[in-house]
């Protein structure tokens, strides 16, 4: 569930409340929406779908009746087919048969049950809210490769944003790829908020004009949109560092918030994505989207594991199962871990 506040003296949370409904998607002045809330029950079952995979293979390991070191070995091989890699294979594994030690368990379904609870613990961390409030306006600037979903992610944002009464304003960094700016201008006329474009223009200088006129505005939050850059072309990552810099240039202390939209998809290639995109520009957080096919959402397991690093976890704020509004949502480690198990 997604429940924004306005600027207040004491900032709160970007949190999710009680699971019963989801807050408002639309304003209450756009009844005509044919988007309405829905329980997030429902998308929990869109996430087990999206995962189902991955939490059969799983779940199959634990339909035996002895816990052994056979189960342990069929284990291990079901994780590292999940993504999860090596390390944090290794982690979990380790951790649950402590676990189990202590538990002194004696069937495979409580050896599931404390798995569950294995991976909920690692993962834990990542759940975090996305605050917005402590500044005027709140700088987020969105970066990621080319079709991992990052500006339908940012309209999706936008929308909640907007329905939460914060006055949003879009910034169409991605000067190079029409089509990106097109379909930021598409949402921003769907969410009735104010966007800076210049076509052909230079990224960093839209970023600068947006940032500017977000503070001129009395705008609640400013998003940057930039291009699809891919690791390898050092080029084109330097230009998303210029953009950061131009940002702290045009308000002090921006970006508050450097997030990287990553696809569900691409396994442990996701978490070396995060690992150069943090070296580059020093994340803040992270949105998984996509799980809704092939993906196998164990890297968020090896994302856990490799986050302990950092002076500060790479919290992970949202993910997504799907193509509409509803279908991103703030990421819950119970959730997710019970999704992933089957």
């Amino acid at each position: 569930m997604f429940s924004f506040f306005k600027k207040k003296a004491t900032p709160a949370p970007l949190a999710q409340a009680a699971p019963a409904e989801l807050a408002p998607i639309v304003p209450a002045a756009r009844e005509s929406s044919d988007e309405s809330p829905v329980p997030r029950s429902g998308w929990l079952d869109k996430l087990k779908q999206g995962l189902r995979r991955t939490g059969s293979g799983i779940a199959q390991v634990f339909t035996g009746t002895r816990i052994d070191d056979a189960l342990y070995e069929e284990l291990e091989a079901a994780l590292l087919m999940a993504d999860a890699g090596v390390q944090a294979t290794q982690f979990l594994l380790d951790d649950l048969k402590r676990r189990v030690k202590d538990a002194k368990a004696t069937d495979p379904a409580g050896v599931k049950a404390l798995l569950a609870d294995a991976v909920t613990e690692l993962l834990a961390p990542l759940q975090q809210p996305l605050r917005v409030g402590e500044h005027a306006p709140t700088v987020i600037m969105v970066v990621g490769v080319n079709g991992a979903g990052k500006t339908t992610s940012i309209g999706k944002l936008t929308r909640h944003l907007a329905a939460a009464d914060q006055k949003v304003l879009l910034a169409a960094a991605d000067t190079f790829r029409a089509a990106a700016r097109e379909q930021l201008l598409v949402w921003a006329d769907r969410n009735r908020v104010e966007i800076v474009s210049q076509e052909g223009g230079d990224p960093a200088a839209v970023t600068y004009d947006a940032v500017t006129a977000g503070k001129a505005r009395g705008c609640d939050v400013v998003i940057a949109d930039t291009a699809g850059r891919l690791t390898t072309q050092s080029h084109l990552m330097e230009e998303l560092k210029k953009i950061r810099r131009v940002i702290g240039k045009a308000q002090d202390g921006a970006p508050h918030e450097v997030l990287l939209v990553v696809d569900g998809n691409t396994g442990q290639n996701a978490l070396s994505q995060i690992q150069a995109f943090d070296a580059a520009l020093g994340l803040t957080g992270v949105i998984i989207t996509k799980l809704d096919g092939t993906a196998k959402g164990g890297v968020l397991a090896a994302l856990a594991l490799w986050s302990r690093t950092r002076p500060q976890t790479l919290p992970v704020y949202f993910i997504g199962v799907g193509e509409k509004l509803e279908d991103l949502q703030t990421f819950d480690a119970r959730e997710f871990a019970q999704a992933l198990l089957g």
